[in-house]
């Protein structure tokens, strides 16, 4: 199963927020990342840079496609757009990032 890794941007003074909006992640998004195959979904943060890594296992990263059409997944990022870098479409500015090392 392919693991994927990125880094955002979080606005500073927004990490309780972030945190608080994580810890009530809304039922139907969970539900819609969970039958897109993603699994093992983790993020963390640096609270130097403001800087957000995640890591998740993708079962079908040909389904991770079709995440940003689903009207969850856009509510959800226009739900996120003050509190952390985005683009014109409200989703997150993310970087994806190369594997190195893995210990398995």
């Amino acid at each position: 199963m392919p693991r994927i890794a990125f880094k955002m941007h979080l606005f500073p003074g927004k990490a309780e927020e972030y945190q608080r909006r994580h810890d009530e992640i809304w039922p139907e998004l969970v539900v819609l990342l969970k039958n897109s195959g993603i699994s093992d979904y983790s993020i963390f943060l640096d609270e130097n840079t403001h800087e957000l890594f995640g890591v998740l296992h993708a079962g079908d990263t040909a389904a991770l496609d079709d995440l940003p059409r689903h009207p969850v997944m856009q509510h959800w990022w226009t739900f996120m757009k003050d509190i952390m870098a985005t683009r014109d479409d409200d989703s997150p500015v993310t970087v994806p990032l190369r594997e190195v090392f893995y210990l398995k």
